[in-house]
């Protein structure tokens, strides 16, 4: 049966076990949260010793996996069997054959991390039919679901986020959920419980610059600032692993779409903006601004311009793909 990552948890919180998890999808993260809390909660530690296996898909066959989980525990009431980066299984349907007839005493936990199981096959059907087996697959969240989640995983941790806080997140690592909480987790640390994370303790505790990033250069750009444009690239340009032309010139194409969106969109309440573009409320001012700034043609002439700096950062028709060149000569063309 098919289940949400939050039911599964709640689940295995409340010690609602199933005999058999596969987690699979091309989010790690959330598969990653799950088989953690199987390897660490279940079992006592003094169980673990005798009633506990961890084994990964390099090093195992369907076989191998199904006499491991046909075996009894010592001394306790579940055995827990994790296989680890599932994807390497060779003949992995094979397990098809415990599937159909698991042991209740076995709990057995497949992370098929990076890839998708394909639902049309009789192999998924079947499993998807199963109450004693728990099938939940991890999609990759697109860039404007961050926000969200960062917030409310903000909340879980105790504290509280300032939207500003929240983009220069969102916008610096992208949609790496691990790296996300990672960083998220750092800033726990160091934070008093219950405060709010504001620009100026991202840049203190992750080192990401409240001045010289993305979001300060589409303001720039929208203030027809040039001094300040041309500054924050060239801070770009000083730190081009954090900054890399390309990903630059993505933020840019998606922010210059939305402010053409906005122009289509902007008779409807803030709120429904808002959701037309994917941000959140506090940001609608800024398209309104840039929506004010830009007409529609002219961004229409400043899209097909980063579409042009995107092909020669990927070595189209550029002698030096790693120059940031043609992004300050962006910067005039956006301008003027």
């Amino acid at each position: 049966m098919d289940l949400k990552f939050e039911e599964i948890l709640k689940d295995l919180e409340n010690k609602i076990y199933s005999p058999v998890y596969l987690f699979f999808g091309e989010e790690p993260y959330f598969n990653d949260v799950l088989i953690n809390y199987i390897e660490h909660n279940i079992l006592e530690d003094t169980e673990k010793e005798f009633n506990q296996v961890v084994v990964y898909g390099r090093e195992v066959s369907p076989r191998d996996i199904t006499d491991l989980a046909r075996r009894f525990p010592m001394m306790g009431n579940y055995q827990v069997v994790i296989v680890k980066e599932a994807q390497a299984i060779k003949n992995f349907e094979e397990l098809e054959v415990y599937f159909d007839t698991p042991l209740d005493t076995t709990i057995l936990a497949i992370g098929y991390k990076y890839k998708k199981l394909d639902k049309r096959k009789s192999f998924y059907k079947k499993l998807a039919k199963r109450k004693d087996v728990v099938l939940f697959e991890s999609k990759k969240l697109s860039d404007y679901q961050v926000p969200g989640w960062i917030e409310k995983n903000v909340q879980k941790l105790g504290y509280r986020i300032n939207p500003v806080a929240t983009e220069l997140l969102s916008e610096h690592l992208g949609n790496d959920l691990g790296k996300i909480s990672n960083e998220l987790n750092k800033l726990a640390i160091n934070l008093e419980e219950g405060s709010m994370i504001t620009e100026n303790e991202i840049e203190k505790n992750i080192g990401i610059s409240k001045d010289f990033n993305i979001f300060e250069f589409q303001k720039a750009l929208r203030q027809r600032n040039a001094v300040k444009a041309h500054r924050i690239v060239n801070y770009f340009e000083a730190n081009p692993k954090e900054h890399p032309l390309q990903m630059i010139s993505v933020m840019l194409h998606n922010y210059f779409m939305k402010v053409f969106l906005y122009h289509y969109v902007r008779n409807l309440k803030p709120n429904e903006i808002a959701a037309e573009l994917g941000v959140n409320p506090y940001f609608v001012r800024d398209y309104q601004h840039a929506a004010n700034v830009f007409s529609p043609q002219k961004i229409k002439y400043i899209i097909s311009q980063i579409r042009t700096l995107d092909l020669k950062s990927k070595g189209v028709g550029s002698n030096d793909a790693t120059s940031y060149g043609e992004l300050k000569e962006l910067i005039y063309k956006i301008i003027h």
